[in-house]
C-alpha cells in the first residue's frame, strides 16, 4: 500500500475567503452567519444564513464563463486552484494521465435549477432553457472543470451523498492513491444552496434555526438552547499525493491520510439513529484501517450540526468508540463558526482538523452558554 499525503490546501468559506483568512477566523472564533443579502426573505421563517462574504463571481472569471458555471462549481475552481497553488505541483512535471479529481456535492447546481423553472413559469409563450442548464447544474461538472483546466487525465468523477458527499470524496481519493491507482488527485467539495428553495426546502423540514434576533449565535452545537443549523456555503480543496511523489519533488507536507471507514444508519431519511450506531461504527472503521486505538486521537471535530436529536446521537457515539477516553480528547465543532456547508462539510472540517494538527490549536466551539443535561459533561 502507499501512503499518502496533503501537499495543498485551498478554501473559501462563510469566515474567510481564501485557506489563511478561513484559519484566522477560526481560532478568532468568528461567526459568519448574518441576514441573507441575495433574495428577499420577509417570507420566510428564518432569514439568516453563513453567506460567502463580498463573493462577486466577476473577480474569479470572466463575465461569459461565470454566466456559464453554477456558483458551487465556482466555488470548486477557486479552492481547487488555491490549492494547487498551495503544492508547488507543476503540471510539465507529472503523469497527466495519473492525475485526476474525485469531488464531493449534495445538491449542486441548485441555484441554476431553481433560476431556469423560474424563467420558464414566467416567460410568455413555450418555455425556453438554456443549453448550458444541465451542464450547470451536474454535480459531475465540477471535477470536469478542474480536470479540464489542469488536463488531468486520469479517475474524474463525483460523491454525492448529502452532508458525507466531500467526506467519501477525500476516503475515495485517498483508496486511489494508496492502491496506487494514481499519483495526485484533487479533491474536495463545494456548496451553493443558499437559494429560496434551498431556504423554503430546509425550512419545511424544520431543520434551520429560527433564532433571527440573533443570527451570529443561532449555530450553538451541544446548547440546550439548540433548535436547528444554519445553511453553509462554500467549499474546500486538498491535493493528495502518493507520499514518494511528494517526496521525490520536495513538497511540503501538511499531513498524512491513515484511515477511513464509511457506513449507514439505516434507520431513518433524516434523523440519526438515537445511539449513534452508524457513527460508531464508522469511527471504529476508521481507527482499524488505520491500525490505531481510540487513545492515539487527540482531537475530534464532530458533526455537531446544533439540531436536537443529531448532537445526542453523536454524543453517545463518541461515548461508545472512545469510552474513558473521552476525557482526554480535544472536541469542537466549527459549524457553530460556518454553519453547515452540507455536502462541503467534511472537506471544510478536515481543513480545520489540518490547521488544528499544523498550528497545535485547536479551534472553538462558540455560541455554547447553556449546558445541556442529556449530553456528556465532556461536550458541555
Amino acid at each position: 500500500m502507499k501512503r499518502v499525503v496533503i501537499t495543498g490546501v485551498g478554501a473559501i468559506s462563510p469566515i474567510g475567503n481564501t485557506f489563511d483568512e478561513y484559519k484566522t477566523a477560526l481560532f478568532e472564533g468568528k461567526s459568519g452567519a448574518g441576514p441573507i443579502t441575495r433574495f428577499d426573505v420577509s417570507q420566510f421563517k428564518t432569514k439568516f444564513a453563513c453567506e460567502v462574504k463580498g463573493y462577486d463571481a466577476e473577480d474569479y472569471f470572466h463575465r461569459r464563463e461565470a454566466r456559464r458555471i453554477d456558483r458551487f462549481s465556482q466555488y470548486a475552481l477557486i479552492v481547487a486552484e488555491e490549492a494547487m497553488k498551495d503544492s508547488g505541483l507543476d503540471i510539465e512535471k507529472i503523469k497527466l494521465n495519473r492525475a485526476g479529481v474525485i469531488w464531493g456535492s449534495g445538491i449542486g447546481g441548485f441555484e441554476t435549477i431553481e433560476n431556469q423553472v423560474e424563467q420558464a413559469i414566467l416567460s410568455d409563450g413555450p418555455p425556453r432553457y438554456s443549453p448550458f442548464l444541465i451542464p450547470k447544474l451536474i454535480v459531475d461538472i465540477a471535477p470536469g472543470h478542474i480536470s479540464m483546466k489542469y488536463g488531468f487525465r486520469g479517475v474524474n468523477y463525483a460523491t454525492v451523498s448529502a452532508c458525507a458527499s466531500s467526506s467519501h470524496a477525500i476516503s475515495n481519493a485517498f483508496d486511489y492513491i494508496r492502491l496506487g491507482r494514481g499519483d495526485v488527485i484533487i479533491t474536495g467539495g463545494s456548496e451553493a444552496a443558499i437559494t429560496k428553495a434551498g431556504m423554503g426546502g430546509f425550512s419545511s423540514m424544520k431543520a434551520l434555526s429560527e433564532r433571527n434576533d440573533d443570527p451570529a449565535a443561532a449555530s450553538r452545537p451541544f446548547d440546550k438552547d439548540r433548535d436547528g443549523f444554519v445553511l453553509g456555503e462554500g467549499g474546500g480543496a486538498f491535493i493528495l499525493e502518493d507520499l514518494d511523489h511528494a517526496l521525490a519533488r520536495n513538497a511540503k507536507i501538511y499531513a498524512e491520510v491513515i484511515g477511513c471507514g464509511a457506513t449507514a444508519d439505516a434507520y431513518h431519511m433524516t434523523a440519526p439513529h438515537p445511539e449513534g450506531l452508524g457513527a460508531s461504527e464508522v469511527m471504529q472503521m476508521a481507527l482499524a484501517d488505520a491500525n490505531i486505538g481510540p487513545g492515539d486521537v487527540d482531537y475530534i471535530n464532530v458533526h455537531g450540526t446544533s439540531t436536537p436529536l443529531g448532537d445526542i446521537a453523536e454524543t453517545k457515539a463518541i461515548q461508545k468508540v472512545f469510552g474513558e477516553h473521552i476525557y482526554n480528547l480535544n472536541i469542537s465543532s466549527t459549524k457553530s463558526m460556518t454553519g453547515h456547508l452540507l455536502g462541503a462539510a467534511g472537506i471544510i472540517e478536515s481543513i480545520a482538523c489540518v490547521i488544528a494538527i499544523n498550528e497545535s490549536k485547536v479551534p472553538p466551539t462558540i455560541s455554547h452558554s447553556t449546558k445541556d443535561p442529556e449530553l456528556d459533561e465532556k461536550i458541555n
